[in-house]
């Protein structure tokens, strides 16, 4: 049977495996760059497509980067175009239908201000946040819920880390000590999001904490010509099944990243 096409036209998405459906958990992470590409007179509103591409995704946790609450400089600049400024928080208006939704601000500006928010098909339960901010060019942040998944709780932590690679290392410590404050020991656990490695030298001091990289490595920026393996998903007490990036000229557009889709297992 042919697999299902993406709403959005881009690839096929992977089949679901009803024997294995009850016991995968579906995690997407994605940056989506504040809803809006281009600069300039070209600049243009993504929100409305992105919500129909989070939507394709079908994932049961969606871990986004770069969202907005508010800004009061595009909501004035998109005001009078055909679709609008959403009146909503990007992050409620991103969500699909019965998704739960939690958010918190990494970053704060004149215009307005962004951060990393998590939606879930399954209940959530206490939001949590850190800023791990590591100068005051960057504002970085981790975004803590659990996740009720059917008989378990899976911790999920959204990251956004800088563009430096030692500010990243500094900033591995930093998720370090927030685990160990707030995550118990031995539980299922999931840090998704948009690690800015270039390099490729973070998964040593990510294992060295106990986190392993969630599958192969897998090219998700710039989404036009995919060159750097940026959006990732570290796992503890979980293992990566299978994991896609769709690819196409509608993904293109909405973002300057792809988004990174696992399927996901209890280890053991």
């Amino acid at each position: 049977m042919t697999p299902p096409l993406n709403p959005l036209q881009s690839t096929s998405l992977p089949p679901a495996d009803p024997a294995h459906e009850h016991r995968r958990l579906r995690v997407a992470t994605y940056n989506i760059h504040k809803g809006v590409r281009g600069v300039g007179p070209a600049k243009r509103l993504e929100i409305h497509n992105l919500q129909l591409g989070i939507e394709a995704l079908d994932a049961d946790v969606v871990c986004l980067q770069e969202v907005r609450n508010f800004c009061h400089r595009d909501s004035r600049r998109f005001a009078r175009t055909h679709f609008g400024w959403p009146d909503s928080p990007q992050a409620e208006y991103l969500a699909p239908d019965g998704y739960g939704v939690a958010y918190r601000t990494n970053c704060i500006t004149r215009t307005g201000e962004h951060g990393n928010a998590l939606l879930s098909r399954w209940p959530i339960g206490d939001i949590g946040h850190r800023d791990v901010s590591d100068h005051r060019f960057e504002q970085r942040g981790l975004l803590h819920v659990p996740v009720s998944w059917r008989d378990t709780t899976v911790h999920v932590v959204v990251a956004h880390f800088g563009l430096i690679h030692a500010s990243r290392v500094r900033q591995v410590e930093k998720l370090s000590a927030f685990l160990r404050d707030h995550v118990p020991a031995g539980v299922p656990l999931v840090v998704a999001g948009d690690f800015n490695d270039w390099s490729e030298k973070l998964d040593g001091p990510m294992g060295a904490i106990g986190l392993a990289r969630g599958g192969p490595r897998v090219l998700t920026f710039p989404s036009r010509v995919p060159v750097f393996g940026l959006d990732r998903v570290y796992l503890r007490g979980l293992r990566c099944v299978s994991s896609f990036v769709p690819r196409g000229p509608a993904w293109t557009r909405m973002s300057d990243h792809l988004p990174l889709v696992t399927e996901l297992e209890l280890a053991g």
